[in-house]
Parts: structure tokens; C-alpha cells; sequence
């Protein structure tokens, strides 16, 4: 390829890895489909391609939409709880708004693992980037009527179950040091404080990390395997509030390696449930970019 092509693929790729982790909700398929993108763009004809964002968009989008077929396969064995890939939150784009922040949130990225391939795509693009039915139809090799039909399905099946309301970012850092500070010292009572009646913990360990396979339910369960969790004695264990997925979250680390990330949905001031990723494939993403970020500091 020509250092043209390459210049102005690259001024694409953040675009593109940011659409393929919201369809796919795993930031190493993400990866993936950008780099089978990369490929065909080299060995294309850029001569007859008018407009390079709606032909890499078109591409990595049907891309994305087969393998979240045999995608949705992986998981119905999958081990325990499924859970998205955690990614910080800078490599997603620009996020100016809390819908934009709720529809990269680890939470809603579950939800949408209940839509089809085509659902989804059309929800992703109509709602995260903004393309006009025409546009999509055009790269879906739909109908714009098709197009409005999967939109409004696929916004019918997620209205009911949308994520909790989240606090301002600096009140759910707040809510999280606070978090912490009761976990660490086994304090039941204060991290029963913190929490709603109901809240739910799920756990997504996969067949590689020991975690609860079902959901952790109520209040005094989820504040007594809380303080299970963070009872045990790790060497080097450091934890931190960073941003993860457009909303602030708990990153241990033992020895600079990502051994726990957790996020969290709130209600009324309080906990209302909890997402630990303790699955070191699920994990491995984040560390590369950990290691990344500390070569270039």
C-alpha cells in the first residue's frame, strides 16, 4: 500500500475500533475486524471508491454483523455469566453526553447482546454515530424502510431494560472510594449502607478464574462476598477508580498486571448492581493497552 492509503487509513482507525467494539463487545474482535478491514482496504481499488469513511464503515460493519453470529454460539456455552471486554474509556471516541456514555457502559453493552446482528448494527449506527436510515440501508444493502423497522425493534427491546440511572461521574468516584475503603476493611455494615435492597453482582470468570456462576442477590449477600473477595491476601495488589466504558470503576492490579475490573449501576444514590470481570482473557485487552500507555509516559 501506498503511504497515502496508509496515512489517510489510519486517520479512520480509532473511528473504526470504537464502531466495532460497540457491535461486538469485545474490544480483541474489535481489533480483529479493524485489522481484516486494514486488509481488504490495502488490496482494493481506491480509484473506484468514492468516499473512504463509507467504504471502511460499510466493510467493517458486515464484517462485524457475520461474526456476531457464530459470536452468539461462543457464548450459550460459555461459562458462568458473559460480560463485554472493559476498554478505557478514551479509546471509544468522543462521549460529550451522558446517552453517549450509557451506550458504551458495560451495562448497556449486555443489553445489546439480546439483539440480532442486524438489530444491533442499525441500533449502533443510527444511535451512537448518527447516520441517517439512508446511509445505513446503503451499507446493510437494506431498505431504508428496513432500516427504520430494525431501528424501532431493536429500541423497543432495550427501552425496558435500559440501565439504571448513573450519578454525575464525580459522585460515582466518590460513591466507589467509598466503596473501597468498607471492602478493604470488611466493614458489612457500611457496604450494606451502600447498596439497594436489591442489588445484583454478577461475576464473569469464564472456565480460567474461580467467580460466582449465577447472580450474587440482595444486599447483606452481595456485601458479605464483596468482603470474601477482597479479604484475600494478593502480593503487590494496588486498586484504583479510572475511567472504564465511559463511567468511573474499580482496576485492581497485582505486579501492574489487571486482575479485577468492576462497574457499577446506581440508583437513588446507591449501588444498585455490580459487574466484576475477573476472566484475564477478558482482561487482556486492558492490560496491553496498561502496558502501551506506560511505554509512551
Amino acid at each position: 500500500m501506498d503511504a497515502g492509503g496508509l496515512v489517510e487509513y489510519e486517520r479512520h482507525r480509532p473511528r473504526l475500533f470504537a464502531l466495532a467494539y460497540r457491535l461486538l463487545g469485545s474490544a480483541s474482535e474489535a481489533e480483529d475486524a479493524v485489522q481484516e478491514t486494514y486488509l481488504r482496504w490495502a488490496a482494493a481499488d481506491r480509484a473506484e471508491i468514492r468516499s473512504t469513511e463509507a467504504w471502511l464503515t460499510t466493510v467493517l460493519v458486515n464484517l462485524c454483523r457475520t461474526w456476531l453470529d457464530s459470536a452468539r454460539a461462543r457464548r450459550e456455552t460459555y461459562i458462568g455469566p458473559w460480560l463485554p471486554e472493559p476498554v478505557a474509556t478514551d479509546e471509544l471516541g468522543p462521549l460529550e453526553s451522558a446517552e453517549q456514555r450509557e451506550l458504551v457502559s458495560l451495562a448497556f453493552l449486555t443489553l445489546l447482546e439480546r439483539l440480532t446482528a442486524a438489530e444491533r448494527a442499525v441500533f449502533v449506527l443510527r444511535e451512537a454515530f448518527g447516520y441517517a436510515h439512508r446511509e445505513i440501508a446503503d451499507m446493510l444493502d437494506l431498505t431504508e424502510a428496513n432500516s427504520q423497522q430494525l431501528y424501532r425493534r431493536a429500541t423497543l427491546r432495550v427501552r425496558e431494560e435500559r440501565p439504571r440511572f448513573d450519578p454525575a461521574p464525580a459522585h460515582a468516584r466518590a460513591l466507589f472510594e467509598k466503596f473501597l475503603t468498607a471492602a478493604g476493611s470488611g466493614d458489612l455494615a457500611a457496604l450494606e449502607a451502600m447498596f439497594t435492597a436489591d442489588i445484583v453482582s454478577v461475576a464473569d470468570g469464564g472456565d480460567k478464574v474461580n467467580a460466582a456462576r449465577r447472580a450474587v442477590v440482595g444486599a447483606g449477600r452481595v456485601a458479605r462476598y464483596v468482603a470474601w473477595l477482597f479479604s484475600h491476601d494478593i502480593p503487590d495488589l494496588s486498586l484504583a477508580v479510572e475511567d472504564v466504558n465511559g463511567a468511573p470503576a474499580i482496576v485492581a492490579r497485582a505486579a501492574d498486571v489487571t486482575i479485577l475490573i468492576a462497574s457499577a449501576e446506581f440508583a437513588d444514590g446507591r449501588l444498585a448492581s455490580l459487574r466484576l470481570i475477573v476472566n484475564p482473557d477478558k482482561l487482556a485487552y486492558f492490560v496491553r493497552a496498561d502496558k502501551a500507555a506506560s511505554r509512551t509516559a
